[in-house]
């Protein structure tokens, strides 16, 4: 690959981001000529989206990157008197504090057949207690990138063999009886069976009740392809940065999105839904008639709040939640604004940003839905795809598991000319940018990281059953010990394309002050409980179960100032991976800076031109007078907006 690659560029990008990805299709529009790099074997970064098996596969990438010894760097040979070289890394250490659990029952008599899955280990079902057997089932291992990594195995006894149920994969269908065969709907057991059975009542074999349905392991792995599990949680604002620049770019045609349908609130250890818009508020049967005017009345004061300033004069220097006790709002109402709407915590938001937050979510219902919040189906990994895919239309080059040894930087100048590859081929280009997790500990030696703990869960049932279950939520759970967060909860249901039917794939995420595990467990056991034999024989337990989860802590680059990393030249440019936020406005400013800096005088990802009004001859219209036709403006109202987005009907009605 790297033979045939031209040894000259306008803009390398290294990384696949969604920052690096935008800039690169913003630079490529503009008709620069862009080569894209990424050392990984997947886009995205720390962004992307992996079936079961690719996390799994993931899991152990990491874990080898440890293992990776820095062998003399063979570029040296190629950097002259005059130039010196800035070393990237070839270790990724943006991920520490691994910690992986499965409890889904450990049905060893099926095949695992999804390739890159975890093979289970049969020792398990003699010996629970095999400290061997549990590491054999765990994919990492203690190093310096994953500084705490966790397996447990939680196996399920059965009485016997016999009572093992079988599985139909593709339906999700149980039965209770092993070897029993099944015509519509008339078991008939089998001679091994009866030969089996022989001393057994026949009248204890026609009671016997087969057992709930179950969902196992084996089966998680088989509909591992059904799963899109996302690396950072984030959710897209109907009228954020990144939908005004979808819209107005078309890369929004290269995905499909749908509604959030409903946002929960946590109080007194019950889940309930808030109401968002006015139809909402006024049909709450958990609000008295005076609690909704109070409501409706604040809510419009929001909405206009920079046009009233003697209403919050005197009131900027403390936080937003000590301002709601100043305004005519009961305690319920102050919690549904404060952690609801306005997403924040008591002491994370002064009254402005309280205020802004709340007018935002305002200014975004009913654009496409009830809620202000969109999600792309397979998951956030396919946006950075998207952006990719608009470079390489106008003619970005691309290469995965390409990695970059060094910078090479002119002495004299001090501006970067070239990189050189793993393949000792030197290529030329102006500018250069790079994702913060590329630099090297020397480069980065002064900078100091935030994290965001992470957990992905997956649950056999929703946080808060409905008559369908077909439901995308978001909840916010309030810290309650100084120091810590307010975790996000963000629960995903099949029909967004992230996970097999019949479960639910839920996303915690807060700002770290411990662990992963440790920030985000005591949340995780409000809501939830493990997934275990004994409760499924019980219908009447209230809390979903959970069948797998992971908890690992991310690295947080976003905010970090270009005088913080050591000696970069002037045309090299630092990309940030994901931050902590809801939205994806960070991403989309910092790439739109960026490209303002490599290409002043042009606009950010214009419209693409109409292919029927492109004539190569030169006569006939030019591309140029049909752009302003191709895209309906980021803030029309129109129903080629809709279309534009994907599977979202109509603006004003929620997609269900």
């Amino acid at each position: 690959m790297a033979d045939t690659l031209p040894s000259e560029f306008d803009v390398i990008v290294i990384g696949t981001g969604l920052p690096e990805s935008i800039i690169a299709a913003a630079c490529s529009r503009s008709g620069q000529r862009v080569l894209h790099v990424d050392s990984r074997s997947y886009y995205g970064g720390n962004w992307a989206s992996f079936s079961f098996s690719g996390l799994l596969s993931w899991l152990k990438e990491y874990q080898e990157n440890s293992d990776i010894v820095n062998d003399s760097p063979v570029w040296q040979d190629h950097i002259l008197e005059n130039e010196e070289a800035i070393a990237l890394s070839r270790k990724d250490k943006t991920i520490q504090h691994v910690e992986v659990f499965c409890y889904a029952s450990q049905d060893l008599h099926e095949d695992v057949e999804e390739a890159g899955a975890l093979q289970k280990n049969h020792a398990l079902v003699t010996s629970t207690n095999s400290t061997e057997a549990a590491a054999s089932a765990c994919l990492p291992t203690e190093d310096e990138s994953l500084s705490t990594v966790s397996c447990e195995m939680l196996i399920e006894q059965t009485p016997s063999s016999d009572s093992e149920s079988a599985q139909e994969v593709n339906g999700a269908e149980v039965t209770g009886e092993k070897e029993n065969h099944c015509d519509d709907k008339t078991c008939v057991p089998s001679a091994s069976t009866e030969e089996m059975s022989e001393n057994v009542p026949i009248a204890e074999d026609t009671t016997e009740q087969p057992k709930k349905n179950r969902i196992t392991y084996s089966q998680i792995i088989k509909e591992g392809r059904r799963f899109n599990i996302d690396l950072v949680s984030k959710l897209l604002y109907s009228r954020g940065l990144l939908i005004d620049l979808l819209i107005k770019s078309n890369v929004s045609r290269y995905a499909e999105f749908k509604n959030i349908t409903r946002i929960l609130a946590f109080r007194d250890g019950r889940v309930e839904q808030v109401p968002c818009s006015r139809a909402d508020v006024f049909n709450s049967k958990r609000l008295s008639m005076v609690e909704k005017r109070m409501l409706m009345k604040f809510l419009t004061f929001c909405m206009e709040y920079e046009k009233y300033p003697d209403e919050y004069k005197g009131y900027e220097e403390i936080t937003f939640y000590e301002y709601l006790k100043t305004q005519k709002l009961t305690p319920n109402l102050q919690y549904i604004v404060l952690h609801s709407i306005a997403m924040t915590s008591h002491t994370a938001s002064s009254t402005i940003d309280g205020l802004k937050a709340t007018k935002n979510f305002l200014r975004c219902l009913g654009r496409y839905g009830n809620t202000p919040f969109l999600f792309p189906l397979y998951g956030q990994g396919e946006l950075p795809q998207c952006f990719c895919r608009m470079c390489a239309v106008f003619g970005g080059i691309y290469c995965l598991r390409h990695s970059v040894q060094c910078l090479v930087v002119d002495k004299e100048s001090r501006k970067c000319k070239a990189i050189i590859d793993q393949f000792g081929q030197r290529i030329i280009s102006k500018h250069f940018l790079v994702e913060d997790s590329y630099f090297s500990e020397n480069t980065c030696s002064r900078v100091q990281y935030r994290q965001i703990s992470r957990a992905v869960l997956i649950t056999d049932r929703s946080v808060l059953k409905t008559d369908s279950d077909q439901q995308i939520s978001i909840l916010t759970v309030p810290a309650e010990e100084p120091g810590t967060f307010a975790v996000r909860v963000i629960e995903l249901c099949s029909s967004t394309m992230t996970c097999m039917k019949g479960t639910y794939l839920v996303h915690l995420t807060c700002t770290s002050s411990k662990t992963a595990r440790e920030d985000l467990e005591p949340v995780v056991q409000k809501l939830f409980i493990p997934y275990t034999e004994v409760e499924i024989e019980n219908e009447q337990v209230e809390k979903p179960r959970i069948l797998w989860a992971l908890y690992f802590n991310m690295r947080d680059s976003s905010d970090i100032s270009r005088s913080c990393y050591n000696d970069l030249p002037p045309n090299v440019y630092v990309c940030s991976g994901p931050d902590c936020g809801l939205g994806n406005d960070n991403a989309v400013k910092q790439a739109e800076t960026l490209f303002q800096e490599i290409c002043p005088n042009e606009d950010f990802c214009p419209p693409p031109p109409n292919p029927e009004h492109i004539v190569l001859d030169g006569d006939g219209l030019q591309p140029e007078a049909s752009e302003s036709n191709a895209i309906p403006e980021a803030n029309s109202e129109t129903l080629k907006e809709s279309r534009n987005l994907g599977n979202l009907g109509n603006p004003e009605e929620p997609s269900e």
